[in-house]
């Protein structure tokens, strides 16, 4: 009786492989599985047996069965699966665009800013410096106060800035320059260091021709021992004449930063023999660096920084910055 129901298996698992859909499965197994099926009475019928012979028949019927309900189970997964394929590649919609063969197909390229992010850092990495990163919000301890901006400091009213709804009131902000990525890398690295950090800043300035409320800067930092303004000079001149050519000149003036003393603005020469403004250095203070527990007395160091979107209307002798954020096609498509 056993060989029998062993065969009814083996017979099974052939049908179901040749199964040609779900329905064939389930009649299938109803044929063998079910109320009235031949295993179902097989069992019942194992009480009529000598019981030395029960156990022995028993373990043989349910391997028989196992064999069955796994071939079914098998056999479901493959024509499920088969039919899901099927659905999906009769929904499957071709969203393709294709042009006429007489149309060249016009490719896109990097923003004129992005470009310009890319050109800084490549110079300053040629001269030794490594990019660094930190996040766009900040609190006020990187934002202000590690930077020697404390709360009652009358500059700290002139950064305009664009706070966030969390912690403490006026706690938490945009950053609104890229200074306190020096701080976090002067906090967790030990000197020398020779960084610079582009990324993005805010500030709550209508947009204009000259400004933004988002716009990008990079600021450089120097800390090494006996560092001193003649290396801040040197370090200009020879960005300035990497970006624009040897025949551009930079020159120092005497300006006022919380975070650097002295402090001083530098400007590149033009064609015409006039100056424009392009950033703001100095040598790092010594409050800046004890904040970030660095003794002043062992380092020194300098720091820099400018605007990158204006960097990249004066290259390319643009009179409206808001040309890089409106996404004209026809202007970009010139850089």
């Amino acid at each position: 009786m056993m060989e029998g129901y062993e065969k009814a298996a083996a017979d099974a698992e052939e049908r179901l492989a040749s199964a040609a859909d779900i329905h064939a499965v389930a009649d299938i197994e109803r044929d063998l599985l079910g109320r009235r099926s031949q295993f179902t009475e097989a069992k019942r019928r194992l009480g009529d047996l000598d019981p030395g012979d029960r156990a022995a028949a028993g373990r043989r019927l349910n391997a028989a069965r196992e064999r069955v309900e796994a071939s079914v189970a098998a056999a479901r997964a493959r024509l499920t699966a088969s039919g899901r394929a099927d659905r999906y590649e009769a929904e499957r919609l071709d969203l393709t665009e294709r042009l006429p063969r007489v149309v060249p197909l016009r490719r896109g390229h990097l923003h004129p800013v992005t470009q310009a992010r890319d050109r800084l850092e490549d110079v300053f990495v040629g001269m030794g410096y490594t990019v660094a990163e930190g996040p766009e919000v900040e609190s006020a301890w990187y934002n202000f106060e590690a930077l020697n901006i404390p709360e009652w400091h009358p500059a700290r009213g002139e950064f305009d800035t664009i706070f966030v709804n969390l912690g403490q009131p006026e706690e938490v902000m945009l950053r609104s320059h890229t200074s306190p990525v020096q701080i976090r890398v002067m906090e967790n690295r030990e000197p020398p260091i020779y960084i610079v950090a582009p990324g993005r800043t805010f500030r709550t300035d209508t947009a204009d021709a000259t400004h933004l409320p988002a716009f990008n800067q990079i600021e450089g930092l120097a800390v090494d021992r006996n560092i001193t303004l003649g290396d801040l000079a040197g370090t200009i001149d020879e960005f300035v004449r990497a970006l624009f050519g040897r025949e551009v000149k930079a020159r120092l003036r005497p300006s006022y930063f919380p975070f650097t003393e002295p402090s001083a603005e530098f400007d590149i020469s033009r064609p015409d023999g006039s100056w424009l403004e392009l950033g703001g250095c100095g040598m790092v203070h010594p409050n800046v660096l004890r904040n970030c527990g660095i003794d002043p007395e062992e380092w020194q160091g300098f720091a820099f920084g400018f605007g990158i979107d204006r960097l990249a209307v004066m290259r390319h002798d643009i009179d409206d910055i808001r040309e890089f954020v409106n996404n004209d096609v026809r202007f970009l498509s010139q850089f």
